[in-house]
């Protein structure tokens, strides 16, 4: 089964301003995301806006059968993105996508928006 990092390219964090910033911070997340995630067990996605506009950088994990993760509030920076990798391999690594705590990477600590129950199957509705 596979994890998947999906990360909004359009985040904007409250310092970005068109005279200062080329692109999104949300695309220089995604650029070390995908490079951090390369010849991992996970894979990477982009989509403009996950409506967590409060908390840019935004990315979720999500698995089939899982539990499903938003996080948010990210410096688009390499210490972010290996944390994001790091937690989304321990994700894949997980029967139900719980992740004790105690075993977080530190860099994605604090940074947890929502977490979703994993949908039900075809057969339980």
């Amino acid at each position: 089964m596979t994890t998947w990092i999906t990360i909004c390219d359009t985040c904007k964090r409250d310092d970005w301003s068109e005279a200062t910033h080329q692109r999104p911070h949300g695309e220089d997340l995604a650029e070390l995301v995908e490079k951090a995630a390369r010849g991992r067990t996970v894979r990477t996605r982009r989509v403009s806006c996950l409506m967590g506009c409060k908390h840019g950088c935004n990315v979720a994990i999500q698995a089939n059968g899982k539990l499903a993760y938003t996080l948010g509030d990210f410096l688009p920076d390499s210490d972010a993105a290996a944390a994001i990798v790091d937690y989304a391999e321990m994700h894949a690594n997980s029967d139900t996508g719980r992740v004790p705590f105690r075993e977080w990477p530190q860099g994605v600590k604090g940074h947890f928006v929502t977490r979703h129950p994993p949908l039900p199957n075809a057969d339980d509705a």
